[in-house]
C-alpha cells in the first residue's frame, strides 16, 4: 500500500506542518527541536514503516508512530502550560493526536 494514500498520514503530515509552522519564529530552541521532531517521526515512521515488506517490521514502525505520538501530545500540554501554545490551538491538536493514534491503532489491527 503507499502510505500517501493513508489519510492517518496525510492527517500527521499536516499536523507537523501547522506545528512546524507554529514555532517557526521560536527562540526556544531546545523546546522547538523537540516538539518539531516529534510531530515529524509520526508521519515518517508511517511512511517507513509501510515501505517494509514483512508485517513485523510494519507493526514495529507503527508502534513508533504511535510512541510519536504520545510524546507529542505530552509536549503540546505542556506548551499550553507554559504559554508557547494558545488554549485553543493546543487544545485542537490534542485531539489530533488522539484521534491519530486511535487511526494508527486501527492500522496496527489491519495489518
Amino acid at each position: 500500500m503507499d502510505f500517501e494514500r493513508l489519510v492517518v498520514w496525510q492527517r500527521a503530515v499536516d499536523l507537523s506542518v501547522q506545528i512546524y509552522t507554529h514555532f517557526g519564529d521560536s527562540k526556544d530552541f531546545g523546546f522547538k527541536d523537540q516538539i518539531t521532531r516529534s510531530s515529524l517521526s509520526i508521519p515518517s515512521n508511517i511512511a517507513e514503516g509501510m515501505a517494509r515488506r514483512s508485517d513485523k517490521e510494519k507493526l514495529n514502525f507503527i508502534n513508533i508512530a504511535q510512541g510519536s505520538c504520545a510524546e507529542l501530545r505530552t509536549q503540546i500540554f505542556i506548551g499550553i502550560r507554559i504559554n508557547y501554545i494558545p488554549d485553543e490551538l493546543g487544545n485542537v491538536w490534542i485531539q489530533e493526536t488522539r484521534e491519530l493514534g486511535s487511526m494508527l491503532f486501527g492500522l496496527a489491527n489491519s495489518i
